[in-house]
């Protein structure tokens, strides 16, 4: 049996089974990426789950992992040369998950790296902005009431950025072509977020998005991710 010991944020989340990757998260748009890969993997793993309204992922046991502070985060005591690693940030996890098992990603090199500024492209666009858009359309919306500025900002950024996949996906199935990636988790979990968290649907303009839309609901329908979008279950 594996000892996790070395890592203290287990003792604020101890893990039942110690053997298998230990998943650190929560069902957001973020959180889910790891979740819906690992069940398109089909590692066995074990999810805890971040109570946001506790301010768990600020505790010293969570920031002994991610000094960040942001879920997801992962253990996986079967890491590189068989020794166990910790893991943060949702964009590294998966491409760590995808080079583990050579697996959601192209296995030539240079469909690997393009790949991977899909992956990119998410994480330094379609996140920070689409939340962005999130905070002052919904969350914030009482503090800009009087002011437009910020939800225009972000709306039209977000609309931009949905052009762009928009572009990508004309004639393929998934961001890759024929093959289903990380690239995707990545991207259309925020896409769905949008929507499902901030109500953005609309705003966004999905309808003027079609081959984003229909690439939405395929990966929607994959089975991996009607498991693994309701993960972690929050605890009774």
């Amino acid at each position: 049996m594996a000892d996790l010991s070395a890592f203290p944020i287990t003792t604020r989340w101890p893990a039942k089974n110690p053997d298998i990757i230990q998943l650190y998260s929560l069902q957001t748009p973020n959180g889910v990426k790891v979740s819906v890969a690992l069940e398109e993997l089909g590692l066995a793993y074990e999810p805890h789950y971040v109570s946001f309204d506790a301010n768990e992922q600020k505790s010293p046991e969570f920031e002994s992992l991610n000094p960040n502070g942001r879920i997801p985060a992962i253990i996986d005591p079967k890491g590189p040369g068989g020794k166990s690693i910790g893991l943060f940030e949702s964009g590294a996890i998966l491409l760590y998950l995808a080079e583990k098992t050579g697996r959601l990603i192209p296995e030539d090199g240079a469909g690997r790296y393009e790949c991977i500024q899909w992956v990119f492209f998410q994480m330094a666009g379609i996140g920070p902005m689409f939340g962005q858009f999130g905070h002052f359309y919904k969350s914030a919306a009482d503090k800009v009431a009087n002011n437009s500025y910020p939800v225009e900002r972000y709306r039209d950024e977000s609309k931009r950025l949905l052009g762009v996949l928009e572009g990508r996906l004309k004639g393929r199935q998934w961001i890759m072509g024929d093959q289903y990636t990380i690239a995707d988790i990545t991207t259309f979990t925020w896409v769905r977020g949008a929507d499902i968290f901030y109500g953005g649907r609309e705003v966004l303009d999905y309808a003027s998005f079609p081959a984003v839309s229909d690439w939405l609901e395929r990966c929607i329908a994959r089975p991996a991710s009607a498991r693994g979008l309701n993960v972690p279950v929050k605890p009774e």
